[in-house]
């Protein structure tokens, strides 16, 4: 028998015992054997339990020490300024200089995120933060090449990356990275991780994320990028110093080619769209960020300097036509000239565009100065409030007779700016030549006061001269207004006599209008300067305008509506200091009609007349609206001046000859007086003929007289002349 491997001889009586004790052996050895075993197992399950304990306390040691994940709500973005339809109007860089503009899924074109994918991430919408596959690609690429072919970074790695930059590339980093990738998906949604890499992925220089990249290479947002553009986009950030277009052009279009090249393969684009796309120049230099509306966004991100998204009521295409339209008329004027321009939806009273100079970043013509809140001397744009204030109280009616002629308020005595006058004109001829001697009648038989009060409580700040009270010389442009407030006013008309405060912060809140005129009275206002004779060359009937000149030749004005919006334009230097020839007429109106024009949109028709409007000739008008009498209403006119001939001049007698044919008639223009004028020579009353304003009289002959006239009131005026 054998006993633990050894073979025994025994004598045969004592084979039974020896082998039931060796057989109690063999139980006693397995016992012992599984109690061993048994030991050994529990032993090791204590060290795994411990192991893992201590795995799992380091883990969350080294978790802690990471800190929560950083999910992109503290870093600083560019402060952006978005038109009504969400477009850019202006971007501002962060404290450290960089252009980082917010961006979103909605932001890019869908293809760009096609080639991303293709190139990046094909299953990222597929892992949670990281691609098994890929990194095991990337390590057999590793192992078999010995250097790396592909990287296994996801894009929420490349984002967690982004969010915790680090300078070394060790495996603690990429374990931190993944890490943070697993937390960066728990955390947010796909569309929200992708939103950060496109906001934050670096482009080269000061540029990060798609919209930077997009503005300052293709000069467009990314909403529709051709194929070779989007291809350029996906691989700068790979490499973004060593391919920047602007420095490294061949790098960068070796970049781009290994992106299509990438894409072919996966199947995302046909192989002839590839080709072409590598036949198209990367771009080799940078454009400069979009610079639309800047005194508006200026304003608001002053007034909000919390906010990063602001959103005006501004439609960004209108304004960068209307700036380039101020930029070259502004050009032809001088060098020294400037030029505003306001559009004013009728509607609702929201800006659509503000040109507040000709040149934002033109320091010789003061760029930087909001010249539609500057104030400036009007001119003759207040005259359409002071007609319908006389057609609200009933004293004037468009076609009423009204006199232009000398007439003197005190010591003030208003001119035309042509130094002529027109005689006896309609009220809507007066208003149309913007003729100052009925305007200031009118004004004087309305009230100052009134014509103030109304523009004040409409909404206009008026500014009068320093301790001045408002005086007549106030409708000619004796007065301080900005063009944002003459603006409004007309868009006041333009709605029926209702004015309220312009918007132009997008979702702000209106203001309860103020009562500017009465329907009727802003119906014939509007219905009297449609039909103003327009600029040379210009269509004539669809817009309501006025023109002013201030004092000196300082500002040109043209301010105009129709029934879809109203204009502003102002011209001028923004010093104040008078420019020669600047007329509202020749200077401000053909930027106001080429604005209209520049709109895009057929100029609509005003809204019909109200009830109570009156349409008749000025014979059929009640009599006391047929003519205005300026004496009714306390005018004093002037005294008699006899205009021709001058005092001691020496005149040729036509038609006299021998045989005592008699000379011909001499005429004397008279001004100012009250008619009827009586013609005195030589102190003796003589009949005479011709108008009131012009007498005919016989002379005797050769030799000196004294011609004399005088009006009703006894105010006279002589000269003495030699006849021969």
């Amino acid at each position: 028998m054998r006993w633990r491997g050894v073979k025994l001889r025994v004598m045969p009586g004592l084979a039974p015992g020896i082998h039931a004790f060796l057989s109690r052996r063999k139980d006693v050895d397995a016992r012992d054997k599984r109690g061993h075993d048994g030991v050994w197992w529990r032993r090791l399950s204590i060290s795994l339990a411990l192991m893992a304990v201590v795995i799992a306390a380091a883990s969350f040691a080294w978790l802690h020490h990471l800190g929560p994940a950083p999910l992109g709500n503290d870093i600083e973005l560019s402060r952006v300024v978005l038109d009504r339809d969400g477009r850019l109007l202006r971007a501002y860089a962060t404290k450290d200089g960089r252009w980082r503009l917010p961006a979103s899924v909605e932001d890019v074109d869908p293809r760009f995120l096609k080639l991303l994918f293709a190139y990046e991430d094909r299953r990222f919408y597929e892992h949670h933060g990281v691609d098994p596959f890929a990194m095991m690609r990337a390590a057999w690429q590793l192992a078999s090449t010995g250097e790396i072919i592909s990287g296994g970074s996801t894009l929420t790695m490349q984002v967690a990356r982004l969010l915790e930059p680090r300078e070394h590339r060790t495996f603690a980093a990429k374990l931190r990275q993944v890490t943070r990738a697993f937390e960066l998906e728990h955390a947010l949604t796909k569309n929200e991780i992708l939103s950060l890499y496109l906001t934050l992925a670096p482009y080269g220089g000061n540029l990060e994320g798609i919209r930077a990249a997009s503005l300052a290479y293709f000069g467009k947002e990314p909403r529709r990028l051709s194929l070779s553009e989007a291809a350029l986009l996906v691989a700068l950030p790979q490499s973004p110093e060593r391919r920047r277009p602007d420095r490294h052009a061949d790098a960068a279009r070796a970049a781009r080619d290994r992106v299509l090249d990438r894409v072919v393969l996966a199947h995302v684009v046909p192989p002839d769209e590839i080709a072409r796309a590598k036949a198209q120049p990367v771009p080799m230099s940078r454009k400069a960020m979009p610079v639309f509306a800047p005194h508006s966004a200026d304003r608001i991100v002053a007034l909000e300097p919390a906010q990063r998204i602001h959103k005006l009521t501004i439609d960004q295409p209108l304004q960068a036509r209307l700036q380039t339209l101020a930029q070259e008329r502004a050009a032809a004027m001088g060098p020294d000239i400037s030029v505003a321009i306001l559009v004013v939806d009728n509607q609702s009273n929201e800006v659509r565009a503000r040109v507040a100079s000709a040149d934002y970043f033109d320091a010789r013509r003061a760029g930087q100065v909001d010249m539609t809140t500057a104030l400036r001397s009007p001119g003759s744009t207040l005259k359409p409030f002071i007609y319908g204030l006389g057609f609200e109280d009933g004293v004037i009616h468009p076609e009423t007779l009204i006199d232009d002629r000398p007439q003197r308020y005190g010591g003030y005595q208003p001119e035309n700016f042509d130094l002529t006058f027109q005689g006896t004109v309609t009220v809507r001829r007066a208003l149309q030549l913007s003729l100052n001697v009925p305007a200031i009648a009118v004004l004087n038989k309305v009230g100052v006061n009134r014509l103030s009060a109304r523009l004040t409580q409409a909404g206009a700040a008026l500014v009068l001269p320093k301790e001045e009270a408002p005086g007549l010389a106030m409708g000619l442009g004796g007065v301080g207004v900005t063009l944002n407030d003459l603006t409004m006013l007309y868009a006041g008309l333009a709605r029926g006599g209702e004015a309220e405060p312009l918007i132009e912060r997008a979702g702000a809140p209106g203001v309860k209008p103020h009562r500017l005129l009465d329907p009727v009275a802003a119906w014939y206002v509007g219905n009297v300067l449609i039909g103003a004779p327009p600029p040379e060359n210009a269509p004539h009937g669809r817009i309501a305008f006025k023109t002013g000149t201030s004092y000196g030749y300082r500002d040109a004005w043209a301010v105009g509506f129709d029934g879809r919006m109203t204009v502003g334009v102002w011209v001028g230097r923004p010093d104040g200091v008078p420019v020669p020839g600047l007329v509202g007429r020749a200077s401000a109106a053909p930027i106001l009609f080429d604005a209209f024009s520049r709109s895009g949109e057929t100029p609509v028709a005003l809204p019909p007349a109200p009830q109570g409007a009156v349409f008749a000739i000025t014979a059929k008008l009640p009599p006391p609206l047929q003519r205005f009498d300026a004496a009714r209403y306390g005018v004093a006119a002037p005294p008699p001046k006899i205009m021709f001939p001058p005092n001691g001049v020496r005149l040729e007698l036509a038609g006299g000859g021998t045989g005592g044919k008699p000379a011909d008639p001499l005429a004397l223009k008279i001004a100012g007086g009250v008619p009827p004028l009586s013609l005195m020579v030589d102190g003796v009353p003589i009949p005479s003929s011709g108008s009131r304003r012009t007498l005919f009289f016989q002379p005797d002959g050769p030799g000196f007289v004294r011609l004399t006239v005088m009006d009703a009131r006894g105010a006279a005026d002589s000269v003495m002349v030699r006849l021969q």
